[in-house]
Protein backbone atom coordinates (compact mmCIF):
# COMPACT_ATOMS: atom_id res chain seq x y z
CA UNK A 1 0.00 0.00 0.00
CA UNK A 2 3.01 2.21 0.61
CA UNK A 3 2.49 5.50 2.42
CA UNK A 4 0.21 8.63 2.28
CA UNK A 5 0.71 11.67 3.43
CA UNK A 6 -2.53 14.23 4.43
CA UNK A 7 -0.98 17.78 4.69
CA UNK A 8 -2.22 21.06 6.48
CA UNK A 9 -5.30 19.56 7.96
CA UNK A 10 -7.83 20.41 10.98
CA UNK A 11 -6.91 17.09 12.87
CA UNK A 12 -10.05 16.37 15.19
CA UNK A 13 -8.27 13.35 17.20
CA UNK A 14 -10.72 12.12 19.54
CA UNK A 15 -7.96 10.50 22.06
CA UNK A 16 -8.13 10.89 24.94
CA UNK A 17 -6.89 14.23 25.79
CA UNK A 18 -9.39 15.50 22.86
CA UNK A 19 -6.74 17.21 21.14
CA UNK A 20 -7.57 19.36 18.15
CA UNK A 21 -4.60 20.67 15.75
CA UNK A 22 -3.46 22.06 12.72
CA UNK A 23 -1.19 19.58 10.98
CA UNK A 24 -0.19 16.44 8.80
CA UNK A 25 -0.92 12.82 9.57
CA UNK A 26 1.42 9.91 7.76
CA UNK A 27 -0.28 6.75 6.70
CA UNK A 28 1.92 3.74 6.43
CA UNK A 29 0.19 0.70 4.52
CA UNK A 30 -2.55 0.33 6.79
CA UNK A 31 -1.78 1.76 10.11
CA UNK A 32 -1.53 6.07 10.84
CA UNK A 33 2.37 5.82 11.88
CA UNK A 34 2.97 9.93 11.97
CA UNK A 35 1.15 12.94 13.69
CA UNK A 36 2.61 15.94 13.20
CA UNK A 37 2.27 20.02 13.04
CA UNK A 38 4.83 20.12 9.46
CA UNK A 39 5.89 16.25 8.42
CA UNK A 40 6.90 17.98 5.18
CA UNK A 41 10.24 16.35 4.97
CA UNK A 42 8.56 12.72 4.78
CA UNK A 43 9.00 11.47 1.28
CA UNK A 44 5.28 9.88 1.14
CA UNK A 45 4.21 7.93 -2.19
CA UNK A 46 1.56 10.50 -2.50
CA UNK A 47 0.04 14.12 -0.95
CA UNK A 48 -3.24 15.02 -0.11
CA UNK A 49 -3.69 18.65 0.37
CA UNK A 50 -6.19 18.96 2.96
CA UNK A 51 -5.64 22.66 3.65
CA UNK A 52 -9.27 23.88 4.72
CA UNK A 53 -10.50 20.82 5.63
CA UNK A 54 -11.02 18.84 8.87
CA UNK A 55 -9.66 15.30 9.17
CA UNK A 56 -11.87 12.76 11.99
CA UNK A 57 -11.45 9.11 12.49
CA UNK A 58 -14.24 7.49 10.29
CA UNK A 59 -17.29 7.34 12.10
CA UNK A 60 -18.26 3.61 13.36
CA UNK A 61 -22.18 2.70 13.14
CA UNK A 62 -23.00 -0.08 16.16
CA UNK A 63 -26.37 -1.26 14.57
CA UNK A 64 -27.45 -1.65 10.48
CA UNK A 65 -28.97 -3.85 8.47
CA UNK A 66 -27.84 -4.12 4.87
CA UNK A 67 -29.69 -6.52 3.88
CA UNK A 68 -33.00 -4.33 4.65
CA UNK A 69 -31.38 -1.27 2.52
CA UNK A 70 -33.72 -2.21 -0.81
CA UNK A 71 -37.00 -1.55 1.53
CA UNK A 72 -36.75 1.61 2.38
CA UNK A 73 -39.73 3.52 1.63
CA UNK A 74 -41.45 0.67 1.82
CA UNK A 75 -42.21 -0.21 5.71
CA UNK A 76 -43.07 3.82 6.47
CA UNK A 77 -45.45 4.89 9.74
CA UNK A 78 -45.71 1.58 11.57
CA UNK A 79 -44.96 0.61 15.18
CA UNK A 80 -42.23 -2.51 15.41
CA UNK A 81 -44.22 -5.64 15.40
CA UNK A 82 -46.68 -4.68 12.85
CA UNK A 83 -43.49 -3.10 10.83
CA UNK A 84 -41.76 -6.14 10.84
CA UNK A 85 -44.54 -8.78 10.59
CA UNK A 86 -46.26 -6.50 7.64
CA UNK A 87 -43.67 -5.41 6.15
CA UNK A 88 -40.20 -6.36 7.17
CA UNK A 89 -40.29 -10.37 7.56
CA UNK A 90 -42.01 -10.84 3.64
CA UNK A 91 -39.21 -9.00 2.02
CA UNK A 92 -36.59 -10.44 3.92
CA UNK A 93 -38.01 -14.23 3.65
CA UNK A 94 -38.26 -13.12 -0.55
CA UNK A 95 -34.52 -12.03 -0.62
CA UNK A 96 -32.21 -14.12 -2.98
CA UNK A 97 -27.90 -14.01 -2.80
CA UNK A 98 -27.96 -11.26 -5.81
CA UNK A 99 -30.50 -8.56 -3.88
CA UNK A 100 -28.63 -9.61 -0.60
CA UNK A 101 -25.70 -8.71 -2.47
CA UNK A 102 -26.87 -5.85 -4.00
CA UNK A 103 -28.90 -4.76 -0.91
CA UNK A 104 -26.09 -4.46 1.14
CA UNK A 105 -23.64 -2.46 -2.00
CA UNK A 106 -26.31 -0.04 -1.38
CA UNK A 107 -26.53 0.43 1.65
CA UNK A 108 -22.62 0.81 1.61
CA UNK A 109 -22.32 2.94 -1.08
CA UNK A 110 -24.45 5.34 1.11
CA UNK A 111 -22.68 4.40 4.44
CA UNK A 112 -19.41 5.38 2.78
CA UNK A 113 -20.45 8.37 1.01
CA UNK A 114 -21.59 9.73 4.24
CA UNK A 115 -18.15 9.05 6.34
CA UNK A 116 -19.29 5.48 8.27
CA UNK A 117 -15.79 3.21 7.81
CA UNK A 118 -17.11 0.60 10.08
CA UNK A 119 -20.57 -0.86 11.27
CA UNK A 120 -22.00 -3.73 12.69
CA UNK A 121 -24.76 -4.91 11.02
CA UNK A 122 -27.31 -8.07 10.99
CA UNK A 123 -28.31 -10.07 7.62
CA UNK A 124 -31.26 -11.99 7.38
CA UNK A 125 -31.71 -15.74 7.39
CA UNK A 126 -30.63 -16.71 4.21
CA UNK A 127 -28.03 -15.49 1.63
CA UNK A 128 -25.41 -13.87 4.48
CA UNK A 129 -22.30 -14.97 2.04
CA UNK A 130 -23.14 -12.27 -0.84
CA UNK A 131 -23.48 -9.73 2.41
CA UNK A 132 -19.98 -10.79 3.04
CA UNK A 133 -18.53 -10.78 -0.77
CA UNK A 134 -20.09 -7.10 -0.66
CA UNK A 135 -18.25 -6.21 2.91
CA UNK A 136 -15.10 -7.58 0.99
CA UNK A 137 -15.14 -6.15 -2.03
CA UNK A 138 -15.52 -2.05 -1.07
CA UNK A 139 -13.36 -2.24 1.49
CA UNK A 140 -15.52 -1.71 4.50
CA UNK A 141 -14.69 -2.37 8.12
CA UNK A 142 -17.68 -4.59 9.34
CA UNK A 143 -18.74 -6.64 11.92
CA UNK A 144 -21.62 -9.31 10.88
CA UNK A 145 -23.86 -12.32 11.33
CA UNK A 146 -26.47 -14.20 10.04
CA UNK A 147 -30.17 -13.21 12.04
CA UNK A 148 -31.42 -16.55 14.13
CA UNK A 149 -35.27 -17.32 14.22
CA UNK A 150 -36.16 -20.61 15.40
CA UNK A 151 -39.47 -19.27 17.11
CA UNK A 152 -42.84 -17.50 16.78
CA UNK A 153 -45.70 -18.68 15.13
CA UNK A 154 -46.01 -14.99 12.78
CA UNK A 155 -42.84 -15.14 11.07
CA UNK A 156 -42.94 -16.22 7.31
CA UNK A 157 -42.29 -19.93 6.72
CA UNK A 158 -39.05 -19.21 4.51
CA UNK A 159 -38.05 -17.58 7.34
CA UNK A 160 -38.46 -20.64 10.42
CA UNK A 161 -35.40 -21.99 11.22
CA UNK A 162 -34.64 -25.22 12.70
CA UNK A 163 -32.46 -24.85 15.78
CA UNK A 164 -29.39 -26.72 15.02
CA UNK A 165 -29.16 -25.60 11.72
CA UNK A 166 -28.98 -22.21 12.27
CA UNK A 167 -26.53 -22.90 14.84
CA UNK A 168 -24.80 -24.65 12.54
CA UNK A 169 -25.44 -22.22 9.58
CA UNK A 170 -24.05 -19.75 11.86
CA UNK A 171 -20.91 -21.51 12.58
CA UNK A 172 -20.30 -22.41 8.85
CA UNK A 173 -20.26 -18.41 7.58
CA UNK A 174 -18.49 -17.49 11.11
CA UNK A 175 -15.23 -19.98 10.05
CA UNK A 176 -15.60 -18.94 5.79
CA UNK A 177 -15.53 -14.83 6.96
CA UNK A 178 -13.94 -14.20 10.29
CA UNK A 179 -11.01 -12.41 10.34
CA UNK A 180 -10.98 -11.95 6.40
CA UNK A 181 -8.64 -9.30 5.28
CA UNK A 182 -6.41 -9.04 8.28
CA UNK A 183 -9.19 -9.01 10.67
CA UNK A 184 -11.02 -6.37 8.69
CA UNK A 185 -13.99 -8.26 8.55
CA UNK A 186 -15.52 -9.89 12.06
CA UNK A 187 -18.20 -12.40 12.32
CA UNK A 188 -20.73 -12.00 15.18
CA UNK A 189 -24.22 -14.40 16.53
CA UNK A 190 -27.15 -12.15 15.61
CA UNK A 191 -30.38 -14.07 17.19
CA UNK A 192 -33.14 -11.54 16.15
CA UNK A 193 -34.66 -10.93 19.51
CA UNK A 194 -35.75 -13.06 22.25
CA UNK A 195 -39.30 -12.91 20.72
CA UNK A 196 -38.08 -14.99 17.46
CA UNK A 197 -35.57 -17.05 19.35
CA UNK A 198 -36.22 -20.22 21.63
CA UNK A 199 -33.89 -20.44 24.82
CA UNK A 200 -32.09 -23.32 22.71
CA UNK A 201 -31.01 -21.47 20.43
CA UNK A 202 -30.15 -18.68 22.95
CA UNK A 203 -28.28 -20.95 25.50
CA UNK A 204 -26.46 -22.25 21.83
CA UNK A 205 -25.50 -18.79 21.11
CA UNK A 206 -23.91 -17.93 24.10
CA UNK A 207 -22.12 -21.53 24.06
CA UNK A 208 -20.38 -20.86 20.57
CA UNK A 209 -19.81 -17.36 21.11
CA UNK A 210 -17.68 -18.28 23.94
CA UNK A 211 -16.01 -21.10 22.09
CA UNK A 212 -14.90 -18.80 19.35
CA UNK A 213 -14.43 -15.79 21.07
CA UNK A 214 -17.08 -13.21 19.01
CA UNK A 215 -19.53 -10.88 19.94
CA UNK A 216 -23.52 -11.68 20.11
CA UNK A 217 -25.89 -8.41 18.71
CA UNK A 218 -29.46 -8.96 19.41
CA UNK A 219 -32.81 -6.36 19.68
CA UNK A 220 -33.63 -5.48 23.09
CA UNK A 221 -36.38 -3.63 24.99
CA UNK A 222 -37.26 -1.53 21.57
CA UNK A 223 -41.11 -1.49 22.13
CA UNK A 224 -43.29 -1.76 25.18
CA UNK A 225 -45.22 -4.71 22.76
CA UNK A 226 -41.90 -6.64 22.45
CA UNK A 227 -41.47 -6.84 26.10
CA UNK A 228 -45.43 -7.79 26.80
CA UNK A 229 -44.51 -10.59 24.59
CA UNK A 230 -41.28 -11.53 26.07
CA UNK A 231 -42.93 -11.02 29.95
CA UNK A 232 -46.00 -13.69 29.14
CA UNK A 233 -43.70 -16.23 27.34
CA UNK A 234 -40.77 -15.85 29.16
CA UNK A 235 -41.78 -14.69 32.97
CA UNK A 236 -39.36 -12.26 32.98
CA UNK A 237 -38.15 -8.64 31.23
CA UNK A 238 -35.87 -9.09 28.36
CA UNK A 239 -32.36 -8.02 29.98
CA UNK A 240 -33.47 -9.87 33.17
CA UNK A 241 -33.98 -12.87 30.44
CA UNK A 242 -30.78 -13.05 28.99
CA UNK A 243 -28.69 -12.44 32.56
CA UNK A 244 -30.48 -15.50 33.21
CA UNK A 245 -29.30 -17.23 30.44
CA UNK A 246 -25.71 -16.38 30.95
CA UNK A 247 -25.59 -14.17 28.12
CA UNK A 248 -25.14 -10.68 29.79
CA UNK A 249 -21.31 -10.82 29.29
CA UNK A 250 -19.24 -7.99 27.97
CA UNK A 251 -19.37 -9.29 24.09
CA UNK A 252 -22.96 -8.67 24.30
CA UNK A 253 -24.16 -5.83 22.05
CA UNK A 254 -27.85 -4.77 22.64
CA UNK A 255 -29.86 -2.89 19.74
CA UNK A 256 -32.06 0.42 21.19
CA UNK A 257 -32.90 -0.64 24.92
CA UNK A 258 -35.47 2.07 24.86
CA UNK A 259 -37.51 0.83 27.71
CA UNK A 260 -34.98 -0.57 30.86
CA UNK A 261 -35.88 -0.45 34.22
CA UNK A 262 -33.86 -0.11 37.07
CA UNK A 263 -32.64 -3.22 37.72
CA UNK A 264 -31.87 -4.02 33.80
CA UNK A 265 -29.71 -1.25 34.25
CA UNK A 266 -27.65 -2.10 36.62
CA UNK A 267 -27.25 -5.44 34.74
CA UNK A 268 -26.30 -3.78 32.02
CA UNK A 269 -23.40 -1.89 33.96
CA UNK A 270 -22.82 -4.96 36.24
CA UNK A 271 -22.09 -7.32 33.30
CA UNK A 272 -20.15 -5.25 30.71
CA UNK A 273 -22.87 -5.19 28.17
CA UNK A 274 -22.46 -2.95 25.59
CA UNK A 275 -25.62 -0.86 23.74
CA UNK A 276 -26.20 1.21 20.61
CA UNK A 277 -28.65 3.72 20.19
CA UNK A 278 -30.67 4.26 16.99
CA UNK A 279 -32.61 7.58 17.45
CA UNK A 280 -33.87 8.11 14.11
CA UNK A 281 -35.54 4.42 13.82
CA UNK A 282 -36.72 4.75 17.54
CA UNK A 283 -38.67 7.84 16.58
CA UNK A 284 -40.08 6.55 13.35
CA UNK A 285 -41.37 3.29 14.82
CA UNK A 286 -42.91 6.13 17.42
CA UNK A 287 -40.46 3.53 19.96
CA UNK A 288 -39.64 5.98 22.03
CA UNK A 289 -36.71 7.81 23.56
CA UNK A 290 -33.39 5.54 25.01
CA UNK A 291 -32.35 7.09 27.86
CA UNK A 292 -28.68 7.77 26.80
CA UNK A 293 -27.61 10.67 29.16
CA UNK A 294 -28.70 8.27 32.41
CA UNK A 295 -26.48 4.55 30.53
CA UNK A 296 -23.75 7.02 30.30
CA UNK A 297 -23.31 8.15 33.25
CA UNK A 298 -23.19 4.58 34.63
CA UNK A 299 -20.13 4.20 32.18
CA UNK A 300 -22.05 1.98 30.01
CA UNK A 301 -20.24 2.02 26.18
CA UNK A 302 -23.31 3.35 23.91
CA UNK A 303 -22.53 3.72 20.42
CA UNK A 304 -24.70 4.93 17.40
CA UNK A 305 -26.23 3.46 14.72
CA UNK A 306 -29.01 3.99 12.23
CA UNK A 307 -30.49 0.99 11.95
CA UNK A 308 -32.00 -0.46 8.91
CA UNK A 309 -33.34 1.83 5.92
CA UNK A 310 -37.09 1.48 5.97
CA UNK A 311 -36.96 2.53 9.61
CA UNK A 312 -35.05 5.38 9.30
CA UNK A 313 -34.82 5.77 5.50
CA UNK A 314 -31.39 6.72 6.02
CA UNK A 315 -28.25 5.55 6.81
CA UNK A 316 -26.37 9.51 8.04
CA UNK A 317 -24.35 9.43 10.70
CA UNK A 318 -24.84 13.14 10.58
CA UNK A 319 -28.80 12.68 10.75
CA UNK A 320 -27.98 10.39 13.67
CA UNK A 321 -25.39 12.79 15.54
CA UNK A 322 -27.97 15.59 15.53
CA UNK A 323 -30.68 13.60 16.56
CA UNK A 324 -28.70 11.92 19.47
CA UNK A 325 -28.51 15.39 20.66
CA UNK A 326 -31.25 17.18 20.71
CA UNK A 327 -34.27 14.61 21.77
CA UNK A 328 -32.72 14.71 24.99
CA UNK A 329 -32.31 18.93 25.44
CA UNK A 330 -36.28 18.98 25.81
CA UNK A 331 -36.00 15.95 28.69
CA UNK A 332 -32.64 16.94 30.67
CA UNK A 333 -31.65 20.51 29.61
CA UNK A 334 -29.70 21.84 26.92
CA UNK A 335 -26.64 21.13 28.28
CA UNK A 336 -27.39 17.44 27.59
CA UNK A 337 -25.67 15.14 25.15
CA UNK A 338 -23.37 18.30 24.06
CA UNK A 339 -21.61 18.03 20.19
CA UNK A 340 -18.34 16.38 22.25
CA UNK A 341 -20.11 13.66 23.75
CA UNK A 342 -22.43 12.92 20.64
CA UNK A 343 -18.60 12.62 18.52
CA UNK A 344 -17.32 10.86 20.47
CA UNK A 345 -20.39 8.42 20.66
CA UNK A 346 -19.92 7.99 16.92
CA UNK A 347 -16.39 7.27 17.10
CA UNK A 348 -14.81 6.29 20.22
CA UNK A 349 -18.10 5.03 21.47
CA UNK A 350 -18.36 2.82 18.49
CA UNK A 351 -14.95 1.48 18.96
CA UNK A 352 -15.67 0.70 22.79
CA UNK A 353 -18.80 -0.99 21.87
CA UNK A 354 -17.25 -3.51 19.46
CA UNK A 355 -13.91 -3.85 21.59
CA UNK A 356 -12.18 -2.62 19.12
CA UNK A 357 -10.92 0.93 20.82
CA UNK A 358 -6.80 0.16 20.44
CA UNK A 359 -7.41 -0.50 16.94
CA UNK A 360 -9.83 2.38 15.45
CA UNK A 361 -12.30 5.08 16.78
CA UNK A 362 -9.57 7.73 17.20
CA UNK A 363 -6.20 9.89 14.83
CA UNK A 364 -3.43 7.85 17.18
CA UNK A 365 0.00 6.81 15.94
CA UNK A 366 -0.47 2.96 15.77
CA UNK A 367 -3.99 2.53 14.94
CA UNK A 368 -6.14 1.65 11.77
CA UNK A 369 -6.01 4.48 8.85
CA UNK A 370 -9.76 4.77 8.73
CA UNK A 371 -10.29 8.42 7.86
CA UNK A 372 -12.59 10.67 7.19
CA UNK A 373 -12.07 14.04 5.33
CA UNK A 374 -14.88 16.73 5.54
CA UNK A 375 -15.04 19.51 3.29
CA UNK A 376 -16.73 22.56 5.54
CA UNK A 377 -15.99 25.47 2.82
CA UNK A 378 -20.31 25.82 2.05
CA UNK A 379 -22.81 28.02 3.05
CA UNK A 380 -24.29 26.13 6.13
CA UNK A 381 -20.99 25.70 8.00
CA UNK A 382 -19.70 29.50 8.01
CA UNK A 383 -18.74 31.50 9.60
CA UNK A 384 -15.74 29.48 10.73
CA UNK A 385 -13.35 31.67 12.78
CA UNK A 386 -13.59 30.82 16.19
CA UNK A 387 -16.45 28.41 15.97
CA UNK A 388 -16.24 25.21 18.09
CA UNK A 389 -15.20 22.55 15.21
CA UNK A 390 -17.33 19.68 17.17
CA UNK A 391 -20.35 21.78 16.87
CA UNK A 392 -19.74 22.36 13.23
CA UNK A 393 -19.64 18.86 12.61
CA UNK A 394 -22.50 17.49 14.86
CA UNK A 395 -24.94 20.58 14.15
CA UNK A 396 -24.18 21.85 10.99
CA UNK A 397 -22.34 19.43 8.88
CA UNK A 398 -23.68 17.00 6.41
CA UNK A 399 -22.89 14.01 4.41
CA UNK A 400 -22.36 16.48 1.70
CA UNK A 401 -19.55 18.01 3.41
CA UNK A 402 -17.68 14.02 2.80
CA UNK A 403 -15.12 14.84 0.76
CA UNK A 404 -12.70 11.77 0.99
CA UNK A 405 -13.04 7.98 2.91
CA UNK A 406 -9.90 5.85 4.12
CA UNK A 407 -10.26 2.39 5.53
CA UNK A 408 -7.97 0.56 6.21
CA UNK A 409 -5.21 2.45 4.60
CA UNK A 410 -6.80 2.18 1.37
CA UNK A 411 -8.77 5.49 -0.56
CA UNK A 412 -11.95 4.39 -1.12
CA UNK A 413 -14.31 7.47 -2.10
CA UNK A 414 -11.88 10.84 -2.92
CA UNK A 415 -13.29 13.82 -3.85
CA UNK A 416 -16.85 12.08 -3.46
CA UNK A 417 -16.05 9.62 -6.63
CA UNK A 418 -16.71 6.37 -5.14
CA UNK A 419 -13.44 3.85 -5.83
CA UNK A 420 -14.94 0.85 -4.66
CA UNK A 421 -18.16 0.01 -6.37
CA UNK A 422 -19.85 1.46 -9.33
CA UNK A 423 -22.68 3.60 -8.19
CA UNK A 424 -24.60 3.11 -11.49
CA UNK A 425 -24.83 -0.41 -11.44
CA UNK A 426 -25.57 -0.60 -7.85
CA UNK A 427 -28.31 2.02 -8.16
CA UNK A 428 -29.76 -0.23 -11.28
CA UNK A 429 -29.20 -3.16 -10.13
CA UNK A 430 -30.85 -2.56 -6.57
CA UNK A 431 -34.08 -1.37 -8.67
CA UNK A 432 -34.30 -4.95 -10.22
CA UNK A 433 -33.79 -6.65 -7.46
CA UNK A 434 -36.48 -4.96 -5.49
CA UNK A 435 -38.76 -5.88 -8.74
CA UNK A 436 -38.08 -9.07 -7.89
CA UNK A 437 -38.82 -9.25 -4.12
CA UNK A 438 -41.72 -7.39 -4.34
CA UNK A 439 -43.21 -9.88 -7.12
CA UNK A 440 -42.58 -12.84 -4.90
CA UNK A 441 -44.44 -11.80 -1.94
Amino acid sequence: MGTLLIQGAQLVTMNEAQDVLTGDLLIENNVIARIGTDLSEVQADRVIDARGKVLLPGFIQTHVHLCQTLFRGRADDLELLDWLQQRIWPLEAAHDEESVYYSAMLGIGELISSGTTTLLDMETVHHTDSAFRAMAETGIRAVSGKVMMDHGSEVPKALQEDTAQSLEESVRILEKWNGYDGNRLQYAFCPRFVVSCTEDLLIGVRDLSEHYRVRVHTHASENRGEIEVVENERGMRNIVYLDHLGLAKPNLILAHCVWLDEQEKEIIRERGVKMTHCPGSNLKLASGIAEVPDMLSRHVPVGLGADGAPCNNNLDMFQEMRLAALIQKPIHGPTAMDARTVLRMATMGGAEVLGMEKEIGSLEVGKKADLVLLDLYDFHTFPSNEVDVYSRIVYSATRGNVDTVIIDGKVVMENRLMRTLDRDIVLREADRSIARLVKRV
